[in-house]
């Protein structure tokens, strides 16, 4: 099988082979390419036979390490690998992860049983030393500081919507976040124009703004900072949110209703962004919050694309990083 540009004759190039995805700055764009032209082969035959008739992951087993509940990154991760003859080995958090044992050990015992480790939590640098430690692939599910797998999904949607990603203006409404960040890598890596509008308090690190302008300028992209989304959203192909309160900031539910009020993305701010404009989120949403209803599940929301995107760029990296 032919998986799109990235495979030749059968067998997969080595550039990704054997590659982590901690960071959405750890491809470069012709990469983000070649995952692109594997995901959207992968897409379409599954679309079209709901099976993939070779198996080029066949025999690996992958680690899958779940601090933080989920739905969309656990299903699309083992239904992935499932599709491709692989196999998930679902931990959880029964482990002791990094208290029962140390990362470490725990990198170096997996090292001798499994293919890859896929790893769902909340501190960044966890993820970043499993990785040091291990000598086997290691794909950020979800952390603090970024999602850099939700961040490809969510170009792949764009890419297919628009016809490309060059010179396309991207509008994230609310916080800036982890989805924001790896939003803002990839965005700029992919010569896009990536804007925030975030309320005082809320903004995105520093140093990965900085990262993401460098790129910007390498690429023919832009990083834009604001405050007002009525401001920023006109010119704008996406206008993109999330949810107000994540995982482990429920202590702050009441000042964060109140900071974000103001930051939904509703009919109106989607009619400022432009009549071809759409609207993405990465859900679970709160309707009548951070989007309208309208909006969400309007015909011009693409938040379920992004949904099934999530399992086609999962199944592309892996076949690219560990794939025969």
């Amino acid at each position: 099988m032919r998986r799109g540009a990235a495979v030749e004759d059968g067998n997969v190039s080595a550039t990704l082979q054997g590659r982590d995805l901690l960071s959405s700055a750890d491809l470069t764009r012709s990469e983000y390419e070649r995952v692109f032209a594997t995901a959207a082969e992968l897409k379409r035959e599954f679309r079209e036979t709901r099976r993939h008739a070779i198996q080029p992951l066949g025999g690996r087993n992958v680690a899958l390490i779940f601090e933080k509940q989920s739905l969309r990154t656990r299903v699309t991760f083992e239904a992935g690998l499932n599709q491709l003859g692989g196999h998930a080995l679902h931990l959880g958090d029964g482990i002791g992860f990094g208290v029962r044992e140390s990362v470490s050990d725990i990198a170096h015992n997996l090292d001798r049983w499994v293919d890859g480790i896929v790893i769902r939590t909340f501190d960044h640098s966890i993820v970043a030393e499993l990785a040091t430690e291990s000598s086997i692939p290691v794909f950020n599910a979800l952390t603090d500081d970024e999602h850099p797998f939700q961040a490809l999904a969510d170009l792949l949607a764009l890419k297919e919507h628009f016809g490309g990603l060059d010179g396309r203006v991207l509008t994230f409404v609310g916080d800036g976040n982890n989805v924001y960040h790896s939003l803002a890598l990839a965005g700029a890596t992919m010569g896009m124009e990536v804007r925030l509008a975030h309320p005082d308090g809320y903004g995105p690190h520093g140093a990965i703004v900085e990262h993401a302008r460098r790129l910007a300028a390498e690429n023919g992209g832009k990083i834009v900072v604001g405050r007002d989304p009525r401001e920023l959203a006109p010119g704008s192909d996406a206008l993109y949110t999330d949810v107000w309160v994540s995982m482990g900031q429920e202590d702050q539910s009441h000042a964060r209703f109140a900071a974000f009020a103001g930051y939904s993305v509703d009919t109106a701010l989607l009619e400022l962004a432009g009549p071809e404009a759409v609207a993405m989120h990465c859900l679970p949403a709160h309707r009548g919050q951070e989007i309208s209803a309208e909006v969400l599940d309007g015909p011009r929301s693409l938040a379920l694309e992004q949904a099934e995107n999530r399992l086609h760029v999962k199944k592309a990296f892996l076949v690219e990083s560990i794939g025969r």
